[in-house]
C-alpha cells in the first residue's frame, strides 16, 4: 500500500494545471467578449512518457498580441487572409517558452524557443517543428523584443517596407497606425533607407492634413488601417508609387461575414492607381525569409538603430483585455502578456 501511494504522489508531481483560452463562439462584428472568447483550466501531464517523439513540454514565459488575430475569431469570411479558429479549439499565437521537457535531442531543457504557434496556455506540448527560433539568452536581446522589432510586427514592417516597397533614399514615405507595433518599426526602418518619414496615429480627421503633409506627393504608403486614409492616400501618390498592404485595421470590426461584406468601407478612387502606375500589394508573413529577417533586424537592434515600444500586460487571464486596446487607440508601441517570469 505504501508503494502504491508514493507512486501517486510521484505520478501528481508531473500533473500541472494550465490555464488556456479557447474560442467559444464566433463573434462577426464588435470586439469579442466573454462571450466568445473563454478561459479554462486543464490537467496536463508532464511525465516523460507522456511527451511523444521529437515535442517538447513547454512552460510558456511571453506572447505576442497583434491586430491580425481579430480576423480568426469571425466565422465564415469573404477574402480575409487566415483560417478561422474552430469552436472549442486554443487560440494559438506567436510567442516564446521555456523547454521544461524535451524528446528532441535538438532541445534541451530550459531552451528559450520562439514560435508562432503557441497556444494562450501557461503550459503546452508542442511539436519540435513548430519552433521558428532556439533564443540565445546571452545575446543582449531582450524577450519583449523577440516579439516585437523581431517577431510579427517587425516582421511585418521588414517585408512591407524592404521586400514590398523597396524605397529609393529620399523617397517620400508615409505610414498609418505608425504608434503601433508594425508602423513604429516601419518608419524606423525607412529612415534607415534615408526616406522622409511621416506617420499618422488616431481617427480618420488625420487624411485632411496629407496635402499639407506631402506638397510633393506620397512615394510609399505602409497600409495599416484602409479605409478613408487609404483612399485619400490615391489623391495624393506620385507616379510610380508602392502602396504595400500589411492590415486594414479600421475594418476588423465591421460585419465581416460574406453576406454583409457591404457593411465595409468601399474605396472610390481606385482609378488613380491606373493613371499614375501605383503598384498596391497584399502580403502575408512568409516564414520562409524569417531566418533572413532576424539576421538584418538583429543587428538594427544591436546597433541601436530600431528600438520598441512595449506595453507588457501581467497574467494569461489579460488577454482578452489586451486583444480588445488594440482597436481603442489606447496603446502606444507592442502589447505583449507576460505569462510566467
Amino acid at each position: 500500500m505504501e508503494e502504491e501511494v508514493k507512486s501517486k504522489g510521484e505520478e501528481e508531481t508531473w500533473v500541472v494545471e494550465s490555464k488556456e483560452w479557447y474560442l467559444l463562439s464566433y463573434a462577426p462584428n464588435g470586439v469579442p467578449t466573454t462571450d466568445h472568447l473563454k478561459l479554462r483550466t486543464v490537467r496536463l501531464s508532464l511525465q516523460p512518457e507522456s511527451i511523444p517523439h521529437a515535442h517538447l513540454a513547454i512552460e510558456t514565459l511571453i506572447l505576442s498580441i497583434d491586430p491580425y488575430l481579430r480576423s480568426r475569431f469571425t466565422g465564415n469570411l469573404d477574402g480575409l487572409y487566415f483560417p478561422q479558429f474552430q469552436l472549442d479549439q486554443v487560440i494559438t499565437i506567436f510567442g516564446i517558452g521555456r523547454v521544461k521537457l524535451s524528446n528532441d535531442s535538438e532541445y534541451k531543457d530550459g531552451d528559450l524557443v520562439l514560435s508562432a504557434n503557441f497556444p494562450v496556455a501557461e503550459y503546452c506540448i508542442m511539436p519540435s517543428s513548430e519552433i521558428l527560433e532556439k533564443i540565445d539568452a546571452a545575446s543582449g536581446i531582450s524577450l519583449p523584443d523577440y516579439l516585437s522589432s523581431l517577431g510579427v510586427p517587425g516582421f511585418a514592417a521588414w517585408l512591407g517596407i524592404e521586400v514590398v516597397a523597396d524605397p529609393k533614399p529620399g523617397s517620400n514615405v508615409f505610414i498609418s497606425a505608425a504608434s503601433g507595433g508594425v508602423g513604429m518599426i516601419a518608419g524606423q526602418l525607412a529612415k534607415i533607407r534615408g526616406c522622409r518619414v511621416i506617420g499618422s496615429t488616431g481617427s480618420d480627421e488625420k487624411v485632411s492634413l496629407l496635402k499639407a503633409l506631402f506638397p510633393d506627393g506620397i512615394d510609399v504608403y505602409l497600409d495599416n488601417v484602409g479605409g478613408k486614409i487609404l483612399e485619400s492616400v490615391l489623391n495624393h501618390v506620385n507616379k510610380y508609387a508602392r502602396i504595400p498592404l500589411c492590415g486594414m485595421i479600421s475594418q476588423y470590426n465591421q460585419q465581416l461575414v460574406v453576406q454583409v461584406w457591404t457593411e465595409r468601407y468601399g474605396v472610390r478612387n481606385l482609378l488613380n492607381m491606373v493613371g499614375k502606375e501605383v503598384r498596391m500589394e497584399g502580403y502575408l508573413l512568409n516564414f520562409n525569409r524569417f531566418g533572413e529577417f532576424a539576421k538584418e533586424m538583429g543587428g538594427h537592434i544591436k546597433e541601436g538603430r530600431v528600438k520598441s515600444k512595449v506595453k507588457i500586460n501581467i497574467g494569461i487571464e489579460t488577454f482578452l483585455d489586451s486583444l480588445n486596446s488594440l482597436f481603442t487607440g489606447s496603446n502606444v508601441g507592442k502589447v505583449v502578456i507576460q505569462v510566467k517570469a
